[in-house]
């Protein structure tokens, strides 16, 4: 009886891990390689355009970053999210200078 129990639990835990959502802003380049369909090249492309650009707003930015478009985007849409949005990943703010004119 244990060993069918434990057999349960492993089983829900592995299906629950496997229907976990990747979050564009905050993953690492091993989170997004780990998504079918983003291996290593596309997921360094997506990590460089989050730092020049901020976080993403929703998942259809992504066809925004080269290498992804609409039908990619579309079979990717169920395994990412955008939910979340973490502060460190906004880009930076651009400090406005006083200038004097003559």
């Amino acid at each position: 009886m244990k060993k069918l129990l434990l057999t349960f639990i492993s089983l829900i835990i592995s299906t629950s891990m496997a229907m976990a959502t990747v979050n564009l802003n905050t993953a690492t380049k091993d989170d997004l390689d780990g998504v079918k369909g983003i291996g290593p090249v596309k997921a360094q492309l997506i990590i460089d355009y989050r730092k020049k650009n901020g976080a993403f707003k929703s998942v259809d930015e992504l066809e925004n970053v080269k290498g992804f478009g609409s039908k990619s985007v579309k079979k990717l849409r169920s395994e990412l999210t955008v939910a979340g949005i973490s502060p460190a990943n906004k880009p930076a703010a651009v400090k406005a200078t006083d200038k004097k004119t003559k």
